[in-house]
Order: structure tokens, then sequence, then C-alpha cells
């Protein structure tokens, strides 16, 4: 292989947990809360699945059934599917289900996993290019920054730029496009087999980590070096 595709949500980045997510919000907009309406408030987001790069909901209510299907393909459809996730739970202030789905773009809610720095910038020295290929529908290129990791990157082909979504083949075709790759030489490294599992139509590897929280996922990166050259 000489040359990877990642993804970003548990594979490279993990999300705050929700109990973090909802405190966060509640503190920047001095909302009373007592420990007990919070606790219960993070259980019922949490069994909503409310929060991107979180657990998925175990089940979409039928107004958001369709738009579900396609939310990465736009920025309004990725807000309108979470938040109308996170209006499920009844909040104290309507406007805290708006300030969760800003809260989770920004770089304080994510954290790189603990050997992804070692791993890109070992893949950096061997002069192997590196693609991030997501669906989401923001732009993450800031969170790559703030954390230092953006230098490693030489492509990012996010699912709401381009209107398609993983496991979709032409989006992992324009990341191999745009580094000059030879796409049956290339891996794609994600924690989703479905999605990520999409490049193996254009012949590349693919390498899946699990998705996991920071803590308990040390080195799930570090076998990739491995599949290089």
């Amino acid at each position: 292989m000489t040359a990877v595709l990642f993804d970003f949500s548990g594979t490279l980045f993990r999300v705050e947990s929700t109990d973090s997510w909802l405190r966060g919000v509640v503190a920047d907009a001095g909302v009373s809360f007592t420990e007990a309406e919070l606790t219960a408030a993070v259980r019922a987001l949490e069994a909503v699945g409310a929060l991107p790069g979180g657990g998925g909901p175990a089940r979409v209510p039928a107004e958001l059934a369709g738009s579900w299907l396609i939310r990465d393909q736009s920025a309004a459809l990725h807000r309108a599917a979470y938040t109308g996730l996170s209006r499920q739970v009844t909040l104290p202030d309507p406007a805290l289900h708006d300030a969760l789905y800003d809260r989770h773009m920004t770089p304080a809610a994510w954290t790189p996993y603990p050997d992804a720095v070692e791993v890109l910038r070992t893949l950096r020295e061997r002069g192997i290019p590196v693609g991030v290929v997501s669906n989401i529908g923001w732009d993450l290129r800031p969170v790559f920054r703030e954390h230092g990791l953006d230098r490693y990157i030489d492509v990012y082909v996010l699912s709401y730029e381009h209107g398609i979504q993983k496991p979709d083949p032409r989006l992992f075709a324009t990341a191999c496009e745009a580094l000059g790759a030879d796409p049956r030489r290339t891996l794609m490294v994600g924690d989703d087999r479905k999605a990520d599992g999409g490049a193996t139509a254009l012949g590349c590897g693919v390498h899946f980590v699990d998705h996991l929280p920071v803590t308990d996922r040390p080195d799930g990166l570090r076998p990739v070096l491995d599949l290089v050259s």
C-alpha cells in the first residue's frame, strides 16, 4: 500500500461523552439543572442517539427516517437529523438542542486516539500520502488544526461537500484522485464495515478499528504501519 485514507469519527478521533457534551452546553448557557435532572437528560439523550459520533439511535423516528439515511449529504440535513433526535428529549430551554449540535462541531468536543499522532507522523516520515474521508455534515478541518494533526493530512474528502456519502465508491475515488494514488495500492482505515468497506469496490484494501472510547483503544491504529510500504 502506498497511500492511506482514514475515517474521522471513531477512527482518528472520538467525540466526548454525552455527559461532558451536555454539561458543557449547560454551563455556557447558564441553565439551571439539578444533578438528578442532568443525569436523567444524559441518559435520555444517549437513548435516542442524539450525540453525533456517539452511539447511534436504536430507533429512528418515522418523521426522520428519510432524512436520516442521507443525513451526511448536506450540512442542513445533518443538523436537522441530529437536532431532530435531540428534540425527542425535553430540555428546560428549547435553544439547548441547537447549542448541543453546535458544541459537537468544536475542537474541544473531540480527542484524538492515543496513537493517532504517532501513526500519522510516521506515515508522513515515510512519504505516504494521507487523506481523510468522512461522512459528516460540517467542516472538521479546525479539529485537526487545533489538535496538531492537520500537518499530516494531504486531502480532506467530506461527504457534505460532495453531496455523496460512504459507502458510495465515488467518495473514495475522489480522495484517491486528489492524492494521485492508485486505489489498488490504497488502504482505507475506518470503524464502519458498511460505510468504510465501500472502498473495496475500487480495489482498496481496508483495515477496521473498533469504535471505542480513547481510553479503551490505545494502539488500534498502529497495525496500519505494518500494512503500508
